[in-house]
C-alpha cells in the first residue's frame, strides 16, 4: 500500500510524456507534479521538496545534468532521490548516470510501465525504510 504522501516531481520537455507518467504513477496512489523544462523543474523542486525527482536528461533549456547537479550542490535538495529518464540509451550515458554522477536509476525512453512502477517503488520504499 502506497502512503498517499509520496510526492513525486517528473522534470521533462515533453507534456505528453508527462501526462503518461502521471497516469501511470497516480493509479499507483502517488502524487505526481510536471514542470515542462529544467529551469521550471528546478524550481519546483525547490519549493516542493519531493520524495523523488524523476528527470530527463535532454530538455532545450537547462538540461538535466545541470538540474542534478543544482540539486546535490544545495543543501535542502541534495539527499532527494533521482531517477534518469530518458532517451540516451548509450552504454556510456548509463555509467556516466549509474556510477559517477549516482542516480539511483536510470530508464531509457521507450520503456514499460511496469519497469517504471517498480523502480519508483524500490527507491521509495527504500527511502522509508
Amino acid at each position: 500500500m502506497v502512503e498517499p504522501s509520496r510526492h513525486i516531481v517528473y522534470v521533462e520537455d515533453d507534456v505528453e510524456m508527462i501526462d503518461l507518467v502521471k497516469l501511470i504513477l497516480e493509479r499507483k496512489g502517488y502524487q505526481v507534479s510536471g514542470a515542462s523544462g529544467g529551469q521550471e523543474g528546478w524550481e519546483l523542486i525547490k519549493s516542493q521538496l519531493p520524495d523523488l525527482v524523476l528527470l530527463d536528461l535532454m530538455m532545450p533549456d537547462v538540461d538535466g545534468w545541470e538540474v542534478y547537479q543544482k540539486m546535490r550542490d544545495e543543501e535542502t535538495t541534495k539527499d532527494i532521490p533521482v531517477i534518469v529518464i530518458t532517451a540516451k540509451a548509450q552504454n556510456i550515458d548509463r555509467v556516466l548516470g549509474l556510477h559517477i554522477a549516482k542516480v539511483e536509476d536510470y530508464i531509457t525512453k521507450p520503456f514499460k510501465p511496469e519497469d517504471l512502477v517498480e523502480s519508483v517503488e524500490r527507491f521509495l520504499e527504500k527511502q522509508a525504510a
